[in-house]
């Protein structure tokens, strides 16, 4: 029977070194960080993604060819845990980064990877995902968003929705079906690069509870797409779209989330807490370092050329888990009724207000959990 695999790593001294250049440049651009947040899909901010591709902290692992660093899966790890750490504003770089980028370089074109890989290391490119669909729910397979031949492309039809920062960003890399399923599902399906600024693009951004405009309903009206931007062969979707999931789902990303609410909960109960306030500090950093070490090791078999989907998946699962439970432990042991700080009461509950509101989406993005529990039962061989 197959296992998980999860070595123990430790970081290399450059990526150790690294972090503290990272904290540096936190620190010397704080005007950017006005209200931290630690969700990645929570503040757009292209002047500071600009400020990152100046650092070389965009694309870090990809080749020096189109710009990357070719620096280590540590390095980035590094830099990625502090910028959500510290509540940076990620999002207008972050999809591009984490999986359009990866996506051509292991399935585009030399023509796609020289045209689209530099700008998004400048951060000056920004990339949606177009995989979900109204009424598919997290039915891949079923997608209805059709694209014809004609000459010279094809002509897309249909409705992608949870588009995060579709109405602010660049471009999609949709998932359409290019050819019928035959009795395969998995068949005739493949992925597209479409300028979201095309005509017949129409993008109604999706307020969520918190009042912000994050996700979005993406509707294509006989949108042309050219030869030149369909990534791969036409067909290989499926295969291209699964390995794509795999990026997403195994960074400090999937337990960081909720990370300011327990920065703000130590500032909250301060150096002498009460028995029960500690007990929860620590409970949470046992889940915290845990899931970290995993993630970690998921970076170093990436490091080592592997292909980790099952334990990504299972990163992700436990991550999204503690997410929801990380707000909930500090709310029960939160001393609101001690008087002390007002202040830091107060930043307190603001963070786990708007963490609360904004957590249904944690388990949504990169697949749900019923999804990801597929994923691993299968990669165990119990299904």
């Amino acid at each position: 029977m197959p296992m998980l695999q999860f070595d123990p790593v430790q970081l290399p001294k450059a990526a150790e070194a690294l972090r503290h250049e990272v904290r540096d440049f936190l620190a010397t651009n704080s005007d950017r960080i006005s209200a931290p947040n630690s969700d990645f899909s929570s503040g757009h901010d292209a002047d500071f993604s600009a400020r990152l591709g100046e650092r070389g902290w965009i694309g870090m692992t990809w080749p020096k060819a189109y710009g990357g660093a070719e620096r280590s899966f540590f390095e980035r790890y590094v830099v990625t845990e502090e910028l959500l750490a510290a509540g940076a504003p990620v999002s207008a770089h972050w999809i591009a980064d984490r999986q359009s980028g990866p996506l051509l370089l292991s399935a585009g074109s030399e023509e796609q990877r020289a045209r689209y890989l530099p700008a998004i290391i400048r951060g000056a490119s920004f990339f949606s995902i177009g995989m979900s669909e109204p009424g598919t729910g997290s039915d891949l397979a079923s997608v209805r968003t059709v694209a014809k031949p004609v000459a010279g492309g094809w002509r897309v039809s249909g409705t992608k929705l949870w588009t995060t920062d579709a109405h602010r960003n660049h471009y999609m890399i949709a998932l359409v079906r290019t050819a019928p399923a035959d009795g395969n599902r998995h068949g005739g399906l493949s992925q597209l690069i479409i300028d979201l600024a095309a005509p017949g693009v129409t993008i109604r951004p999706i307020r969520n509870m918190a009042g912000g405009e994050d996700f979005n309903e993406v509707v294509f009206d006989d949108v042309f797409v050219a030869d030149a931007d369909v990534v791969g062969e036409p067909g290989n979707g499926w295969s291209q779209v699964t390995s794509e999931l795999g990026y997403e789902r195994s960074g400090p990303e999937r337990f960081l989330s909720a990370f300011r609410v327990y920065v703000e909960f130590v500032r909250l109960v301060g150096a002498d807490p009460e028995r029960s306030e500690a007990a929860a500090v620590g409970r949470i950093a046992a889940h915290l370092m845990t899931l970290r070490r995993m993630s970690m090791s998921v970076a170093g078999m990436l490091e080592n050329g592997k292909t980790p989907n099952v334990e990504a998946a299972l990163v992700k699962e436990l991550g999204n888990n503690f997410e929801k439970l990380l707000p909930e432990i500090a709310r029960a042991a939160a001393p609101l009724s001690r008087s002390g700080d007002g202040g830091a009461q107060a930043r307190f509950r603001q963070t786990y207000a708007e963490t609360l509101l904004l957590s249904p989406s944690f388990t949504l993005r990169g697949g749900t959990r019923e999804i990801l529990r597929g994923v691993i039962a299968r990669g165990l061989g119990l299904r």
